[in-house]
């Protein structure tokens, strides 16, 4: 766990310009910054950095926070490693307490290692690109397959000669470990009667296509052939830093093409990636030679909440979107939408683009098949609908696959859909789902239960929580929970930490700004009421009753299989609350992504495990107080919730989070007709958002 008040400093030392100004140009616009939003297509500038309040704002797009939102937005770090990334830049080192010197040691290991690595590759990709601009025959034959010059940069496309040892040219030592290591060089053990092994290049007379990770990394490499010849795409290999069933390519260069779109075109080529992206369809990523895996799902659905997957018509084409149904199922909530798209058979979405024009294939896009209707589709293939046979054939292969549904409203509606092919009872079919184990599923001699089931205790009553009256108060006990106040003021409370003694962590001295003074606090002296994403939050006096986050916890821990059902703006929302609510939120959300969803039972035996118990997580067990706390409560969310009902509770934080934009936008003076826009959306999204608040609020008497 990282601490807080080393979060705080760490922000301290940071200039959110500085920051900012390495992947944005930013003009200076009175007392603040001015640029081109990174996180939207703009040709005026509508995005500001305010050195003042060490924040940017977006009056286009509305995005705003830190240094640290900001790393975590651009890049699609999580709030851990944007931390880690940030402590980088300032050359600080990130505490940790529960990790030992030795473990310590192992990680700068390997973090050295994998920078090595990275290194090794970005210098061949620069070399790579010069070779490039060298060979006619390979700009020929870029320009044959219609595509210009700046894509090719924006791409950074190269060509590596046909020589054994070209890369010997690049590298002072080309008989450097790295070299191998990273997949660049191929090296051979030396045969009888020789010296040294061979040693010779991987990728020869190729177009070479650069491999990034999100944060922009060159990590892999891959190789197409000219003309013809076997094979006609060559990869790297496996590396520390390079993992094919994880990595997409273009995922780095179609970031903001993603946000823009609002949507992900998967394909199967890196030639269809730059294809596209020349005909303006930057948002397209493709897998790396393997079929589309859980954790390239993952990955997508952090950018986008809309995914197109595109493949031939034929057979291969057909089992491949096979293997990317199966892996996307468990994220199919319903606020993400998945598509297949499927061209003729004698096409790719290079070749089709090409000859057809983007209005044509635009038009494919919208004639996708929904998932809803691929699933039964691909489980219906071989099955005769008119017997009896074909029909139970029909259930046996599909019930499976809607098992893996999180619940909600799409998994049900799917499940008629199938009772009406199948011709059987919709109450039958609903059952047989909720009974079909799920794969991986930890439970023994029981079948699989329903997100409300499962969240259950044995007698039906609340988690075991047991509060312990003799532990001594630490910095999590439940009498220094924050609460949430939206209609309260937020004073400074880090004397917290001073009356608890902490001496743990030594600030150093803050950084000043660039005119020499100190940076000025948040208004009343201490943190903003509304805190930016990325922020961190001291800790505040415990109330005597329930707060609204209190209650959404609670329904998280007891279906835990709401958080993917929640749209990707709220799931941020919460992860951004105060201590030690957002950081439970983020826990959540990694443990829901890795896991799935997780029994009530479990997530409370991992909040109140002790460090010598078995299976003990240490980060789950940081919110020991926070199980404590919400377990001595009586008027919380029982198992009748729905997310309807969640979203209900979470409402009131959103209108905090409008108003503290308007705010915002009020007191920075913008004066442009996007920012007007915008005040004029936010007053009525605010009315909006009052009036359903208040639609759902008991009436009393």
């Amino acid at each position: 766990m990282i601490p807080q008040s080393f979060i705080q400093d760490l922000l301290a030392r940071t200039d959110v310009a500085d920051i900012v100004g390495r992947y944005v140009t930013l003009k200076k616009a009175g007392i603040n910054y001015k640029g081109l939003c990174p996180f939207h297509g703009e040709k005026s500038p509508s995005f500001i950095v305010s050195p003042s309040r060490q924040t940017y704002h977006c009056f286009g797009c509305g995005v705003h926070g830190n240094a640290l939102g900001f790393l975590m937005e651009f890049s699609g770090l999580g709030f851990v490693d944007a931390v880690k990334d940030l402590a980088q830049m300032q050359g600080m080192q990130v505490p940790d307490e529960d990790i030992s010197p030795q473990e310590r040691e192992r990680q700068k290991q390997v973090k050295e290692k994998q920078t090595s690595l990275t290194d090794v590759m970005a210098t061949a990709a620069q070399h790579w690109k010069q070779q490039l601009k060298k060979s006619q025959r390979a700009i020929d034959y870029l320009k044959a397959r219609g595509l210009s010059g700046q894509i090719a940069a924006r791409f950074t496309l190269g060509y590596a000669p046909d020589s054994w040892r070209g890369l010997a040219s690049a590298f002072p030592k080309y008989d450097d470990p790295l070299l191998v290591e990273s997949g660049l060089v191929i090296s051979h053990e030396p045969q009888d009667g020789e010296t040294e092994g061979k040693r010779y290049d991987r990728f020869r007379d190729r177009i070479m296509f650069p491999i990034r990770n999100p944060q922009g990394q060159v990590i892999g490499f891959g190789g197409r052939v000219l003309d013809k010849g076997e094979p006609k795409y060559l990869n790297s290999p496996e590396t520390p830093v390079f993992v094919k069933g994880r990595e997409l390519y273009g995922l780095f260069e179609g970031r903001s093409a993603l946000r823009n779109k609002g949507y992900a075109i998967v394909t199967e080529g890196y030639m269809d990636v730059v294809a596209l992206a020349q005909w303006g369809y930057g948002n397209a990523v493709a897998t790396l030679g393997t079929a589309c895996t859980a954790e390239h799902a993952q990955k997508l659905f952090r950018f986008t909440d809309q995914v197109v997957f595109s493949f031939d018509g034929d057979a291969a084409g057909r089992r491949a979107a096979g293997r990317a149904l199966e892996a996307v199922l468990p994220h199919a909530t319903d606020t993400r939408r998945i598509s297949f798209l499927f061209l003729p058979a004698e096409h790719d979405p290079d070749s089709y683009i090409r000859e057809f024009g983007p209005e044509a294939f635009e038009a494919c896009i919208k004639k996708a098949v929904p998932l809803s209707r691929q699933v039964l589709e691909h489980a219906s293939a071989d099955c005769d609908l008119d017997s009896a046979e074909g029909r139970a054939r029909l259930l046996v292969q599909t019930i499976p696959l809607i098992a893996q549904f999180p619940d909600g409203a799409l998994k049900g509606l799917i499940a008629d859909d199938l009772a009406q092919m199948a011709r059987a009872a919709p109450e039958e079919v609903r059952r047989r789902i909720a009974e079909h184990p799920l794969p991986g599923s930890r439970s023994t001699g029981q079948s699989a239960r329903t997100g409300a089931e499962r969240s259950r205790s044995v007698d039906g009553g609340p988690p075991p929580f047991e509060q312990d009256e003799g532990a001594p108060a630490g910095p999590m006990d439940d009498r220094h929970i924050p609460t949430f106040e939206p209609d309260g003021g937020n004073e400074a409370w880090a004397d917290v930490y001073a009356e608890q003694g902490q001496a743990a962590y030594t600030p150093p001295e803050p950084a000043r700004r660039r005119d020499g003074q100190p940076w000025k606090p948040w208004k009343s002296g201490g943190s903003s009421r509304w805190q930016s994403r990325g922020s961190p939050v001291v800790q505040r006096p415990v109330p005597q009753a329930a707060t609204p986050l209190d209650r959404i916890v609670w329904a998280l821990i007891s279906h835990s299989d709401f958080w993917e059902q929640l749209p990707s703006a709220t799931q941020d929302l919460l992860c951004d609350q105060a201590a030690p609510y957002g950081e439970f939120f983020r826990w959540l959300d990694h443990t829901v992504l890795n896991h799935g969803p997780v029994p009530r039972e479990e997530l409370t035996r991992q909040m109140t495990a002790e460090p010598s118990d078995a299976g003990h997580n240490a980060e789950a067990s940081h919110f020991k107080a926070l199980a404590r706390r919400i377990a001595h409560f009586h008027e919380l969310p029982d198992d009748q919730d729905t997310v309807t009902s969640l979203i209900n509770l979470i409402k009131p934080l959103e209108l905090v989070a409008l108003r503290e934009e308007l705010d915002l936008l009020t007191q920075s003076g913008e004066l442009s007709e996007i920012a007007e826009s915008r005040k004029m959306e936010l007053v009525r999204l605010t009315l909006a958002l009052k009036l359903e608040i208040s639609q759902h609020r008991p009436i009393s008497g």
